[in-house]
């Protein structure tokens, strides 16, 4: 087994490897003068297991395109496998076509990455569960519920509701609900634009209760700030909120910080967190066990399968 690693994440590399007991082979993923991506591993890999850790995360098109000459360089330089490891799929949200003349991206970056010479993908806590369907080879989905959750009952809180932000949401509510013992509630909205919704009613009973609002992403942190107002509004005690992938851009960090409702907002580590958006309401938890569990697995050729129970 060999694992690699572009710019997008090497801290997560790092540590995925110290939990695997391998070190972190030796590529260079610099920059052309003309600012075109150069890349060169620096050992032999004929013949081996190669594992390209590189989350598409902002920058979406600089990180896409490193995973892509990655894997075009492994597959030459005669790797025997290649699995591409995406805690974060960028793109992820465009997955259907939900307007006139629009592109189903999430499929394209699909294409592309069995194009380039991907022979496995290994994501996280996929926008939605059918872009598993858009890649023609195997992928591994993998959740972050039972690290989320282990950060959780550390906390020991009490009269616990698990809060899906949208509809859309309710099935992985229901499993952080019985994993947590809690109760659940839905937040029913209106979308009205990509980055604007508004809340229309809360499903459940959340009255004096201790919130946690479950979701896969949180980017501009608008529709998670609504919810949280309308919580507020329904006489709740305390909100958390519980997100994978903390993207965090544009006014979000400021937001969290306006927002006094919030006591904390639990990330994963599938995308870095910056030192400006390094907060004390933003907590980090390290997916790291979880990924190297996945991959040794795999090297090894046994199931996985355990690793995909959201209920344990």
């Amino acid at each position: 087994m060999k694992i690699i690693t572009g710019n997008a994440n090497p801290e997560l590399a790092k540590e995925i490897c110290a939990h695997l007991n391998v070190p972190l082979s030796d590529v260079l993923v610099s920059r052309f003068s003309e600012g075109e991506i150069r890349v060169q591993i620096k050992e032999s890999v004929r013949g081996r297991d190669i594992f390209i850790v590189q989350p598409t995360c902002p920058p979406a098109n600089e990180n896409l395109m490193e995973l892509l000459i990655m894997i075009d360089a492994a597959r030459r330089a005669s790797a025997k496998r290649i699995t591409a490891v995406i805690p974060y799929y960028g793109y992820g949200r465009q997955d259907r076509k939900d307007r006139p003349r629009v592109p189903i991206t999430a499929k394209l970056i699909a294409n592309l990455i069995v194009a380039a010479g991907a022979h496995r993908v290994l994501t996280m806590d996929l926008h939605a569960t059918q872009i598993q369907g858009f890649f023609d080879i195997l992928v591994d989905h993998l959740y972050a519920i039972n690290v989320m959750c282990e950060y959780f009952d550390k906390k020991n809180l009490k009269n616990l509701v698990v809060v899906s932000p949208d509809v859309g949401g309710i099935k992985m509510a229901r499993a952080y609900a019985k994993r947590l013992r809690a109760g659940l509630a839905i937040v029913d909205k209106r979308r009205e634009s990509p980055e604007k919704t508004e809340v229309m009613h809360i499903l459940g009973t959340v009255k004096g209760k201790t919130a946690v609002l479950v979701d896969d992403i949180i980017a501009t942190g608008g529709s998670m700030i609504e919810a949280i107002e309308a919580l507020e509004k329904k006489g709740v005690k305390e909100i958390y909120a519980a997100v994978t992938h903390g993207i965090l851009s544009g006014s979000a960090i400021d937001r969290l910080k306006d927002c006094r409702s919030l006591k904390e907002l639990v990330i994963s580590n599938s995308i870095p967190l910056s030192k400006q958006k390094q907060i004390s309401k933003v907590k980090v938890v390290s997916a790291a066990a979880l990924l190297a569990e996945a991959i040794q697995r795999i090297h090894d050729e046994e199931s996985i399968s355990c690793l995909f129970d959201v209920t344990n």
